[in-house]
């Protein structure tokens, strides 16, 4: 059962260490509140978001949803309109004015948000059935759920971290300057993943 552990411990870092709109939009969040409680609804969400994922890949019931080519078109291009809107928001915001709307995220808009970023990204579904999914075919019964578990925890433990490091950050962050850039960086991410998905949506 160790090596299924380790197994998944070393997969879930390896996919979900790079940076990604989902890890930038939590990070941003974190940075955003006072408090780092105000933080956890879209720590909360982007975990169960990615259980879920993990679940479904193991399960194998996402290879069959997405086996569906309307359904995964139209996964891609509500993904491209949302990560659009998202860069233009956050391209907007200023070191005065965090947010668009003059603060920082409410707890309904974390949640939906976050749903969004993690749900409504097909690649990151895709690596999450490609690799996650696949790699769980090699384990069956009591290591299959020990890799899963394994996969799942990581999920966990990287988000309440990348939030709380960003809250920390943003305490540090007097002048404001440094959610300014990272709200531009999270805008410039946002539209390239946006374009890359428009890309593989003409290319099809």
């Amino acid at each position: 059962m160790l090596p299924a552990i380790l197994h998944g411990i070393i997969l879930a870092f390896g996919l979900i260490l790079p940076l990604g709109v989902q890890n930038v939009f939590v990070f941003n969040q974190g940075v955003s509140h006072l408090r780092f409680i105000q933080a956890l609804p879209v720590v909360v969400t982007a975990a169960l978001c990615d259980t879920l994922l993990i679940s479904l890949a193991v399960l194998g019931v996402s290879v069959i949803v997405l086996g569906v080519p309307i359904i995964e078109t139209s996964l891609m291009i509500v993904g491209t309109l949302f990560l659009l809107y998202m860069g233009y928001l956050s391209w907007k915001s200023t070191a005065s004015n965090p947010q668009p709307d003059g603060e920082a995220f409410s707890t309904k808009k974390q949640i939906v948000f976050a749903c969004s970023v993690s749900l409504l990204n097909p690649h990151a579904i895709m690596d999450t059935i490609g690799v996650i999914g696949t790699s769980s075919l090699t384990y069956t019964n009591t290591e299959k759920v020990a890799f899963t578990m394994s996969c799942i925890a990581v999920s966990w433990l990287w988000f309440f971290s990348l939030a709380l490091i960003g809250n920390k950050v943003g305490k540090l962050d007097n002048s404001g300057r440094f959610i300014v850039a990272i709200n531009k960086a999270s805008a410039i991410l946002m539209v390239m993943t946006a374009l890359y998905l428009a890309y593989g949506l003409l290319t099809k």
